[in-house]
């Protein structure tokens, strides 16, 4: 019988270990504790906007303008530490990083539609307006989300840098394999924050052509940075992008390498492009 429970316990352990190891967040306590190590003072927050729980962390003076990381998917604010940490973005920003909808500590586990995500990220600036300047970081889906929100609140949204941003689904593949994770029973076959991210991702091939045509809403400058050795979003969504938002003041740094994940392979020049949005938004050569 002893033999028995104990043969239990190691099937429900190795079946709710990848939930574990896959939710890809990280304690407020935690994190509290890893910033105070480096000096620095970490705020965390639940908002609650039109019904939704929106987690995320602050860090710098709130006297300065503001500067808003949208993390990628799956993921979570904690993508974005090595920002929230850099002594020279804390100078001139009010730092914040978002758990989108669905990943981190905002409402785990249950995808969101982009559109829908883009009107709860608005709702969110609209309660933490302060008549100062304010911009949007956004890597990969977080670079899709951000324009949209940009779009939902064109006169809030002072500048856009957006990192290896999607947009074009036609440049994807297909994934209808995704289709199959989104039903009410199979949805839970996925592990942690890959349930959220493929529901998001089948929604995002499946719907996202309807909503380019609100992009001519921005009127800001706009960042578009990605690698040509991008396998993940293809470099051609940079000229959709440019196609898309015809009134945006746009800057393009294209690099020859670095994938996907720029943020981390080429932090230096992304910092220099944050800083730059402080001075005037001058153009990066």
């Amino acid at each position: 019988m002893k033999k028995r429970y104990i043969v239990l316990l190691i099937f429900l352990a190795v079946l709710l270990l990848p939930y574990l190891l896959l939710s890809m967040r990280v304690s407020d306590q935690a994190a509290i504790r890893e910033f105070k190590h480096k000096g620095l003072s970490l705020q965390t927050h639940t908002a609650v906007i039109a019904g939704h729980h929106l987690h995320y962390v602050s860090t710098g003076s709130d006297t300065l303008p503001t500067m808003i990381f949208l993390h990628g998917s799956p993921g979570s604010w904690y993508a974005f530490r090595g920002y929230l940490m850099d002594t020279s973005l804390l100078s001139h920003y009010h730092l914040i990083a978002i758990d989108r909808p669905g990943f981190g500590y905002s409402d785990f586990g249950y995808g969101v539609h982009l559109p829908v995500q883009a009107q709860i990220v608005a709702g969110f600036i609209d309660s933490i307006r302060h008549g100062r300047p304010l911009y949007l970081v956004g890597h990969s889906l977080g670079g899709t989300l951000a324009p949209l929100v940009a779009a939902e609140r064109p006169d809030s949204v002072d500048g856009l840098v957006l990192l290896a941003g999607a947009m074009d689904t036609l440049t994807e593949p297909a994934e209808r394999w995704r289709g199959f994770f989104t039903g009410p029973v199979t949805r839970y076959l996925m592990p942690g924050a890959l349930r959220p991210s493929t529901e998001e991702e089948w929604w995002y091939k499946t719907e996202m052509y309807h909503y380019p045509d609100h992009l001519d809403r921005i009127h800001c400058p706009v960042y578009l940075l990605h690698a040509e050795d991008d396998h993940i979003v293809d470099i051609a969504n940079v000229q959709y992008l440019k196609n898309a938002m015809p009134h945006a003041i746009i800057t393009v740094k294209r690099f020859k390498s670095g994938g996907h994940y720029i943020p981390w392979n080429h932090k230096d020049s992304i910092l220099s492009i944050l800083l730059s949005q402080s001075k005037n938004n001058s153009a990066i050569k």
